[in-house]
């Protein structure tokens, strides 16, 4: 007979396969009744919460679910107060700071160090604001003498405002590329397009620096632009070596007008130089010409003073000095006799022979040559005379 068929005896409640008869009131135990664990799992949420149980067999029941409510609730605090403790300190490092808001609204920056905050009352935004961070841009842009070019960049900057770049602008990164596309073009179409490709793009960059740092002052964004480069701007493919051939020739130019200001600065201080000497050489011939004249000048008024005094020696000495320069300078004697008959002509060949040495080395001696030649034929022709110590001759 089944333990739960009708007209069974009383005592088929103990063959209750859950045990139910045996907790009421026999020994037997079996397997917790769903029911009644939920139950106990109810009564120890509301004990928890404050609420009241729904029932209890006795008192020592009602205390043990009591002491395991509070367990519960300490243990829960515990975990809760760790885990916030965990959220709520930071480290900010030297290279960083910290925006920290309360209830949404901006309350303190934060500088390094250990910190505390209360989340979810406060909100925190921490960023590196000494790192440089770089963008780069590259499109083609109309110049002021209407060409089309390509022009790449590159702009450097980093944070230097955290509480404007957080709060003021939505995302400013965004904000700074915007800018920086409205800054080139503005610059790049006010300027020709050989400067663009030439020697004007580094006066270009500190323009697009400047007039970007404006744009980002203006904008609150707390972005300092550091550095804003520009590469080489190139032609369009199209017409690039119609572009090549006009910089090899402004190259070529250069060089070109490089050489002869090179060769100038060489040749004007060398004519300048030779025209002072010529101008120092004839101020220098006309200060000896004047000296010379008028030391003669000087000179013969001496003589001519001393001529009224003492005419025959005066004439007599003129004579003497005249003779010594005239025979100083030539390389022949002629010797006569006392009554002017059987004249000598002596050539002293050794001294002729060094005037002729010294001439070639003024690059004159083929004149020399010929003129001892020319007065030596004569001499050839002279008929033999005698020796005029014998006849007393002078």
């Amino acid at each position: 007979m089944a333990w739960n068929e009708p007209g069974g005896n009383s005592n088929n409640q103990d063959q209750d396969p859950w045990g139910k008869g045996g907790r009421r009131g026999g020994d037997h135990q079996g397997p917790p009744d769903l029911d009644e664990a939920f139950r106990k799992l109810q009564d120890s949420l509301n004990s928890l919460f404050g609420g009241k149980k729904r029932g209890s067999d006795s008192g020592d029941n009602n205390s043990g679910a009591s002491g395991g409510g509070f367990g519960m609730l300490w243990l829960g605090l515990v975990v809760l107060f760790g885990f916030w403790l965990y959220n709520a300190v930071y480290i900010v490092d030297e290279q960083e700071q910290a925006v920290i808001l309360r209830f949404g609204k901006y309350y303190e920056t934060v500088g390094p160090g250990l910190n505390l905050y209360f989340p979810p009352i406060d909100t925190k935004f921490q960023e590196n604001v000494t790192r440089e961070r770089s963008y780069s841009k590259q499109g083609q842009m109309l110049t002021q003498d209407e060409n089309i070019i390509e022009v790449p960049l590159t702009v450097q900057y980093k944070v230097g405002n955290l509480k404007d770049f957080v709060l003021a602008v939505d995302e400013p990164e965004i904000s700074l590329q915007q800018a920086t596309d409205s800054a080139v073009r503005h610059v790049v179409g006010s300027t020709a397009m050989d400067q663009v490709l030439t020697e004007g793009r580094e006066a270009m960059a500190g323009e697009v620096k400047e007039r970007l740092q404006r744009f980002m002052e203006r904008y609150n964004t707390g972005i300092v632009v550091t550095q804003v480069n520009l590469q080489s701007a190139a032609a369009p493919r199209e017409v690039q070596e119609a572009f090549d051939d006009v910089i090899r020739a402004r190259e070529d130019e250069q060089r070109l007008k490089n050489q002869a200001e090179s060769y100038a600065n060489g040749v004007v201080p060398e004519a300048r130089g030779e025209a002072q000497r010529m101008l120092e050489e004839a101020s220098g011939y006309r200060e000896s010409v004047i000296a010379r004249a008028e030391g003669e000048a000087n000179r013969f008024s001496k003589l001519r003073e001393e001529y009224s005094k003492a005419p025959e020696v005066t004439r007599e000495r003129l004579y003497l000095e005249t003779m010594q320069q005239i025979m100083g300078n030539t390389s022949k004697v002629l010797i006569t006799a006392e009554q002017g008959q059987n004249s000598l002509l002596y050539l002293p060949l050794d001294k002729m022979i060094n005037s002729s040495k010294s001439s070639s080395y003024s690059g004159s001696s083929g004149n020399s040559n010929t003129s001892a030649q020319q007065e030596a034929v004569p001499v050839t022709n002279l008929p033999e005379q005698p020796d005029p110590r014998s006849r007393g001759g002078r």
